[in-house]
């Protein structure tokens, strides 16, 4: 089975530029920012509310519960939102709350459709492959972000045991699968040597 491609930086930030040519720029950012910085799989992201990621008082959160329900596998996980992440939803719900005060509920869908409500797993899907498209990235899919963010912190030096958990994942051998690895890896690993 062909792997989802591996955005480089240059590739992810010509992402980034065709998403913000585009209308709801915001919105399909903030979608991605959650695959690529925390590794979520578009069907949690689509399932995501308000209130996963903000505290009562409106701030963002440094860590979001998946109810089982949502994940792939029926276990539930905490995510750890990095300051990166944080940022982008600071700056998404900034815009959501100059809208209008409803789409902040707390019970709104964090990536909201044109009318207000969720995108399924399956739509959110499609979005992210025509953005791909538009950027010119054969093989990218939903699934690059996931990949991205589980070979980042691999080649970070990062424990296997702890990617696995932040990847939601049971089996070592499955996060292992997600590992992308270049010649350019290779050639530096070569010269530890």
């Amino acid at each position: 089975m062909k792997q989802a491609k591996v955005l480089t930086d240059k590739e992810f930030k010509r992402v980034l530029a065709v998403v913000a040519a585009e209308r709801h720029g915001s919105r399909n950012r903030i979608a991605l920012m959650m695959s690529h910085y925390a590794g979520l799989r578009v069907g949690e992201i689509a399932h995501l509310k308000i209130g996963d990621v903000t505290l009562e008082d409106g701030s963002i959160s440094d860590q979001l519960y998946l109810n089982p329900r949502y994940t792939k596998g029926g276990h539930s996980r905490t995510v750890f939102i990095n300051t990166k992440l944080v940022k982008e939803l600071q700056k998404y719900m900034t815009i959501l709350s100059a809208l209008s005060a409803c789409l902040c509920s707390p019970q709104s869908p964090l990536v909201q459709s044109q009318k207000g409500t969720a995108f399924s797993a399956n739509s959110l899907c499609q979005l992210f492959a025509r953005i791909y498209t538009i950027a010119g990235l054969n093989g990218a899919t939903s699934h690059s972000g996931r990949r991205g963010f589980i070979t980042k912190l691999a080649h970070a030096g990062v424990s296997s045991k702890v990617i696995m958990e932040l990847a939601g994942h049971k089996h070592l051998t499955t996060t292992q699968l997600y590992i992308d690895v270049t010649d350019e890896h290779k050639r530096s690993a070569v010269e530890l040597v």
